[in-house]
C-alpha cells in the first residue's frame, strides 16, 4: 500500500524533499543546529515559509461543523453495552441459520418446510433488531468524530493565529537589517542576543507550520471517517427496509403455502414437483449485473466458470459478488469522471482521475463517453467505480496486466464483461476467498476499512447467501 504523504516542510535551503520518507529526513527537529545559520537568510526563508502558511491557511472545509462533543465516560458505556447487545443478537442469528441447515437436510416434507420458513423470519427479526443496535453505535461514533472535527479545527484556528503573528514580527525584524540591530545595542551582547531572538522566532515558525500541517492532516483523516460513518447509516437502513420486506414476503409464502395444502403432505409433494425450476428457466433469467447492465444467466454463468478456472474462486461466489442485488441500491447511478472521482490532494489522498484517464487513452476512449458511479453527496465520499466490477481505477491499474494476461485482451477493458469477471475473480482470490468467502467479499465492497459492521453482515452476508442459491442453479445446469 502508497505511503500516505505528509504535508510537512524542511526549511533548509537546496534540499529536496522527500514527502514520503521518514520524518527525520524530512523536517529538522532538533533543538541544537548543526549547521551555521546566517542572518541574512532570514528574508528569503521567511518568504517560503510565509508561502505555505498561506496554501494551509487557506485549504477549505468539506464539511460544515456537526454537533457538539459527548462525554467520553457516556460513549464508552455506551459502545460496551451496544457491544455486548450486537454479540448476543448475532449468536442468535447464527443459531436461527443452523436451525435452517438441519430442517433442510431433513429433506423436502410440509412440515419442514414451515419449520424452515419460522426459523427464517426468527432469523430476519433478529437480523432487524442487530440493525438497531448497529444504527444506534453508528450515531454515537459520528457524534464523537464530529466532535473530533471541531477540536481539530479549533486547533488549526489557534495554529493560525499564531503564525500570523510570528510572520509579522519577522517581517518587522527583517526590515532592520544587520547595521540597524547592531546600532540599536549598545553592546554586542545584546546585539547577538537581538539576533538570537530572531533565530528563535523562525524556529518558532516552523514548529507551527508542522503544527499546522499535521492538523490538516489529522482533520482529513477524521473527514473520512465520518463520511465511512454516515454512508454505513445509510447502508444500514437501506437494509433495514429490505428485510422488514423479507420478513412479510417469507409471512406470505407460508400463509399461501398453508392455504394451497391445507397441511396435507401429499398436496405439498405435488405442489413441490410442479414449482421446480428446469434449467432453461435458469438459463434464460435475467442476470443484472452491479456495476449497471443486464445479461442472461446463461451468459453471465459462463463468464463466472471462465474465471473460477483461471482464479480457482469459485463461479457461485463470483456471480453473487457482481450481482446487483448484493449491492442492496450501493449503485447509485451514472456520472461523469469530473464531477464522480477523487481529485487527488488536499481534498482527498486518492487521486482517481489521472489512472481513469490513461484507462481511457489506451482504450481509444472518449473520456466524457463512459460513465462511473456517482459520488454519495450526503456524506462526501466520492464514486468513480468502473464498469460490471465496479473497479476503481487506481485499484484497476493494478491488476490490468494479471487481467491481460489470463484473457488476451490487450489493454484489459473494465467496461469488457470476461476482463471484469476474471478481475472480480483475481481480486477476491488475493482476498482470500479459498479460506474466509465472507470476508473476501466483505473486501470486495469495503476494502481495506471491511471489518465494519455493514461490509461484513450486510453486504458479506448477502452475497453469502446469493451464492448459495447460485451453487443449487448452478448444479442444476450442470447435472
Amino acid at each position: 500500500m502508497r505511503p500516505k504523504p505528509r504535508l510537512l516542510i524542511d526549511i533548509r535551503r537546496g534540499s529536496r524533499v522527500d514527502v514520503f520518507a521518514p520524518r527525520s529526513g524530512r523536517v529538522n527537529l532538533s533543538p541544537i543546529s548543526k549547521t551555521k545559520t546566517r542572518v541574512p537568510y532570514i528574508r528569503p526563508v521567511l518568504g517560503t515559509l510565509v508561502a505555505i502558511g498561506f496554501v494551509l491557511m487557506t485549504n477549505g472545509s468539506v464539511f460544515a461543523p456537526i454537533g457538539g462533543g459527548v462525554r467520553a465516560l457516556t460513549v464508552e458505556q455506551e459502545r460496551e453495552q451496544l457491544e455486548d447487545q450486537l454479540q448476543q443478537y448475532e449468536y442468535q442469528i447464527e443459531q436461527y441459520q443452523e436451525t435452517i441447515k438441519e430442517y433442510q437436510k431433513k429433506g423436502d416434507t410440509l412440515q419442514g418446510e414451515i419449520n424452515r420458513l419460522n426459523a427464517r423470519i426468527a432469523s430476519i427479526n433478529g437480523q432487524i433488531d442487530t440493525i438497531n443496535s448497529s444504527l444506534n453505535k453508528l450515531n454515537g461514533q459520528i457524534k464523537s468524530t464530529a466532535s473530533k472535527i471541531e477540536e481539530v479545527r479549533s486547533r488549526i484556528g489557534r495554529s493560525k493565529t499564531i503564525l500570523s503573528d510570528v510572520v509579522q514580527r519577522m517581517n518587522r525584524d527583517d526590515e532592520k537589517g544587520i547595521l540597524e540591530i547592531l546600532l540599536a545595542n549598545q553592546n554586542l551582547s545584546d546585539f547577538f542576543t537581538s539576533v538570537n531572538d530572531l533565530l528563535v522566532v523562525q524556529e518558532g515558525l516552523k514548529d507551527t507550520l508542522i503544527e499546522l500541517a499535521e492538523s490538516q492532516e489529522e482533520l482529513i483523516t477524521h473527514k473520512e471517517i465520518l463520511a465511512l460513518e454516515k454512508s454505513d447509516v445509510e447502508a444500514l437502513r437501506l437494509y433495514q427496509v429490505k428485510q422488514k420486506q423479507e420478513v412479510d414476503s417469507v409471512k406470505s409464502e407460508k400463509d399461501t403455502l398453508l392455504n394451497v395444502t391445507k397441511g396435507e403432505e401429499a398436496t405439498y409433494q405435488q405442489l413441490l414437483t410442479v414449482t421446480e425450476r428446469s434449467a432453461a428457466e435458469i438459463r434464460a433469467r435475467i442476470f443484472r449485473l452491479l456495476g449497471g447492465g443486464q445479461m442472461t444467466f446463461e451468459e453471465a454463468y459462463n463468464f463466472a466458470k471462465y474465471a473460477e478456472k483461471r482464479t480457482g474462486v469459485r463461479a457461485a461466489l463470483i456471480l453473487a459478488v457482481l450481482d446487483r442485488e448484493s449491492a442492496l441500491g450501493r449503485n447509485v447511478g451514472q456520472c461523469n469522471y469530473k464531477t464522480a472521482m477523487a481529485p487527488g490532494p488536499p481534498e482527498s489522498r486518492r487521486d482517481d482521475i489521472t489512472p481513469f484517464l490513461q484507462i481511457v487513452k489506451e482504450l481509444n476512449i472518449d473520456p466524457d463517453k463512459v460513465y462511473v458511479s456517482c459520488p454519495i453527496t450526503s456524506d462526501g465520499s466520492y464514486g468513480g467505480a468502473m464498469g460490471p466490477a465496479q473497479f476503481i481505477p487506481s485499484t484497476w491499474i493494478g491488476y490490468k496486466a494479471r487481467v491481460e494476461a489470463v484473457t488476451g485482451n490487450r489493454p484489459a477493458n473494465p467496461w469488457n464483461n470476461l476482463d471484469a469477471f476474471v478481475a472480480s475473480g483475481l481480486y477476491l482470490k488475493d482476498s482470500g476467498a479459498s479460506s474466509n468467502e465472507l470476508a473476501a467479499a466483505a473486501r470486495y465492497y469495503c476494502g481495506g476499512n471491511w471489518q465494519r459492521y455493514v461490509c461484513t453482515d450486510v453486504y458479506g452476508r448477502a452475497v453469502i447467501e446469493h451464492a448459495a442459491q447460485f451453487e443449487r442453479d448452478i448444479k442444476l445446469l450442470e447435472s
